[in-house]
């Protein structure tokens, strides 16, 4: 008789029937994501495919923190901002938001234990948060849609990693939407419509006649990246998605809603009026939330950024011709991990080329035809050095190596293109060695979060 397998206490489903992962290929899983994260930039630049694809699959829950940091570029932002957020924490904050907040803290997720008694750890850590983000963007300020987004993150990582992840999303994946108008998510809300006539022409049908706003119904699904509307293990393995692909998963999703909503003459002959449509959309069917049916439908949808991007352009044609100018000047967003890697600006630590060796200065280059030959005040002092001893006198070869590489590292200088045939110079012995991170990292470059231990 086959053995039982054991599973995780989480699982995901498909339909109404709920399929359990087994633990041990959640250990698997567990031990693939720590592969990636300990040698991330090896895999962002070469297999950045197969990142997508396990986020697809969903990030394993005690990896899900510190996944969401470095897909997101918090931890780059952490590191090149060191002291930052403590430096605003024990600043007082804008009273003109601090009111706001403390009123809004009891709000998020009000059963969650981390959040279910006022002045608790979790609404404490929140507070933090949010002051901090107004102090570094005094210019936007406070959003409530910003706290479910924090609170989210807090469940997953300390607040300081919080901080900054929570600074990613606004000022990388979701640029402007926050601002004090909303232009942003009002562009976006007519690109989703416009969307919506390619996927599921029914459902543009419908609330085309009835005459419904996007903002009626997207406004939370888009600002709180769907945290207050689909069920808890939907929404992270839509932000495990988020994370790596950018604001095309959240069009995605809108998009699947909508489609499975209202997107057969059945369902639309049941939503005679615009009270009833918009009930619809807020009270959605469990089963098109569900976990393993919306990560699928979503997976499939045909939509791609350069879709997003050029509908973007045509509703922002549109809006200048018919509103004007936006007010919000938002820096263009960034679709995914890829992207925001690829923009950060200056040499990434871990990747910087330097040096190995060191040389001195009459000492010929790497890769020169001439012979390394000892200068004649060198032999002189070896010749002296061998008459005290008492041994006989022992030409140098010539092609023998004067100088030793740090650390056993052979590489020469990245300027100095190596030739095969030309000896190896090095430092010398007295020489203090000098070790390269990329030279350390050059076979796997291997990030130096490889000793973060936070799970």
């Amino acid at each position: 008789m086959a053995p039982t397998p054991s599973y995780t206490a989480s699982s995901t489903g498909t339909g109404n029937r709920l399929e359990e992962v087994p633990l041990e290929v959640l250990r698997q899983r567990e031990s693939k994501w720590l592969d990636m994260l300990n040698n991330w930039d090896k895999w962002m630049a070469k297999k950045h495919k197969k990142i997508r694809l396990r986020c697809q699959k969903g990030i394993p829950p005690s990896l899900r923190g510190r996944a969401w940091q470095y897909l997101s570029g918090g931890k780059v932002k952490l590191q090149q901002n060191p002291g930052k957020f403590d430096e605003l924490d024990m600043s007082p904050g804008d009273p003109k938001w601090l009111d706001v907040i403390e009123r809004d803290l009891h709000r998020q997720f009000p059963f969650h234990e981390m959040f279910v008694s006022r002045g608790g750890h979790g609404q404490q850590d929140l507070f933090r948060v949010l002051k901090a983000y107004t102090l570094y963007r005094p210019e936007e300020g406070y959003c409530q849609a910003q706290a479910p987004i924090a609170a989210v993150l807090l469940m997953h990582m300390p607040a300081e990693q919080a901080f900054w992840c929570l600074v990613q999303i606004c000022e990388k994946y979701l640029p402007g939407y926050y601002s004090e108008k909303l232009e942003a998510i009002q562009l976006d809300g007519e690109i989703l419509f416009s969307l919506l006539q390619k996927v599921s022409p029914v459902a543009h049908k419908h609330l085309s006649r009835q005459k419904i706003d996007p903002l009626l119904y997207m406004t939370e699904w888009f600002m709180c990246a769907f945290s207050r509307t689909l069920p808890w293990s939907s929404v992270l393995r839509v932000w495990d998605m988020f994370f790596c692909e950018g604001v095309k998963i959240i069009f995605r999703v809108g998009l699947v809603l909508l489609k499975h909503a209202l997107g057969s003459p059945e369902k639309v002959k049941a939503c005679q009026g615009q009270y009833e449509t918009i009930e619809r959309l807020r009270s959605l069917s469990p089963k098109i939330m569900q976990e393993a049916f919306l990560v699928q439908e979503v997976v499939e949808l045909p939509l791609t950024e350069r879709q997003i991007e050029r509908e973007h352009l045509i509703q922002l044609r549109r809006w200048q011709e018919t509103r004007g100018e936006l007010q919000c000047r938002s820096p263009p967003r960034l679709h995914g991990a890829k992207a925001i890697l690829d923009a950060e600006p200056g040499p990434r630590p871990t990747l910087q080329p330097s040096p190995s060796i060191r040389l001195p200065p009459d000492a010929p280059l790497p890769g020169s035809k001439a012979k390394s030959k000892p200068s004649k005040q060198a032999q002189k002092e070896q010749q002296k050095q061998t008459k005290a001893r008492g041994q006989p006198e022992k030409p140098p070869a010539p092609d023998q190596a004067m100088v030793e590489s740090a650390a056993g590292d052979s590489y020469p200088p990245q300027h100095v293109p190596p030739k095969d045939s030309a000896p190896q110079a090095s430092a010398p012995q007295d020489a203090a060695p000098q070790v390269s991170a990329h030279h350390c990292s050059q076979e796997s470059l291997t990030s130096q979060e490889s000793e973060d231990t936070y799970l």
